[in-house]
């Protein structure tokens, strides 16, 4: 074992406690390391906007047109009804009410830590879903459940003699027709409310071990609302009910991946707060430690100093100590004097 034990030292627990309690109070803020935090993961804010960009190009682009003939038209004449949960809703409930609970338990805590990686752990669990998602709905174009009166808003049928149906339709209401699988309602919802489920179960410890089962009423709520959504999709016939198992599944693991990169599992004992939090209080620990280590031995060659000053006062070492003087306490560091 070495000679040091920074551990054993009592000279600078008050300077670590103090320092823990500093962070503890809400030393961090957004006023005062909001920016160096953001400048932290300046490359992850960058490819933030990249994938807004690639989402936009996504939604410009053509889907794969898919063969449908007149024997599929079975299961694709279902009513062309209006969005129970409207596009412009989305945004709101996976972004803003997140974001507002967000705030609303930074300012309890006044950890801009945990502000900022949440935040971005939230957009990017929406942005890589809605990425995966519209990747594979433009590389599937399975039809949906009311294509037919989309592609014949008159009801008359025409196909091609390979059996392929022509269109007569808006095009970009065909276009959204050949949009199906997954479901981007479902994937989004999950995507975003299921990060805020996960965010929250850490923050009210519901697996504490200590029984409080009504906690998972709290985390559920979340999961409820995006199972909800994509009910609604199969309700008004926009998707099949494989879209939207698809697109929950898609949405619920991309959101875990996130969360896990700034947090720990919920279950974990310091699910509570972002690994930076933590990472903070060890660096503070070390360094408390580092200082008190070299106040140590600074002190030490102090004393030596003034020895070997005294003893150079004297003639050919007729001043030194005898050994009848030397003190006979040694001390140990590891263990204390002995």
């Amino acid at each position: 074992m070495p000679w040091y034990n920074f551990g054993s030292f009592s000279c600078f627990t008050p300077i670590f406690q103090y320092k823990m309690k500093e962070v503890q109070l809400g030393s961090h803020t957004a006023r005062s390391h909001g920016i160096a935090v953001a400048r932290t993961h300046m490359h992850d804010w960058i490819i933030f906007i990249l994938l807004i960009g690639i989402v936009i190009i996504l939604n410009v682009i053509h889907p794969f047109y898919r063969y449908v003939g007149k024997d599929m038209m079975t299961d694709l004449r279902y009513p062309l009804k209006s969005n129970t949960v409207p596009v412009w809703s989305i945004p709101l409930y996976t972004i803003v009410l997140p974001m507002v609970i967000f705030l609303v338990i930074y300012f309890r805590r006044r950890d801009v830590y945990d502000l900022h990686h949440a935040i971005l752990g939230l957009f990017y669990s929406i942005l890589v879903t809605a990425v995966i998602t519209e990747s594979i709905k433009n590389a599937v174009g399975r039809p949906r459940p009311d294509f037919f009166w989309r592609c014949f808003p008159d009801g008359k049928d025409v196909y091609d003699q390979l059996g392929n149906v022509i269109c007569n339709g808006d095009k970009n209401v065909i276009k959204e027709g050949h949009k199906s699988f997954p479901s981007g309602h479902t994937s989004w919802s999950f995507a975003g409310l299921g990060f805020l489920s996960l965010y929250l179960s850490g923050k009210i410890q519901v697996f504490d071990r200590r029984g409080h089962v009504a906690k998972l009423c709290i985390v559920f709520l979340p999961l409820l609302a995006a199972s909800l959504v994509g009910i609604s999709r199969v309700d008004d016939y926009w998707h099949h009910w494989q879209d939207v198992f698809a697109g929950g599944l898609i949405g619920l693991v991309v959101a875990t991946f996130c969360y896990l990169q700034f947090f720990p599992p919920p279950y974990h004992p310091q699910g509570w707060g972002p690994y930076a939090y933590f990472r903070v209080l060890e660096e503070l620990h070390g360094s408390a430690q580092a200082s008190g280590a070299i106040n140590l031995i600074n002190s030490e060659t102090a004393e030596a100093r003034v020895e070997n000053e005294d003893e150079s006062n004297g003639f050919l070492g007729l001043h030194l100590a005898d050994a009848s003087n030397l003190p006979t306490e040694t001390v140990d560091i590891e263990h204390g004097p002995r």
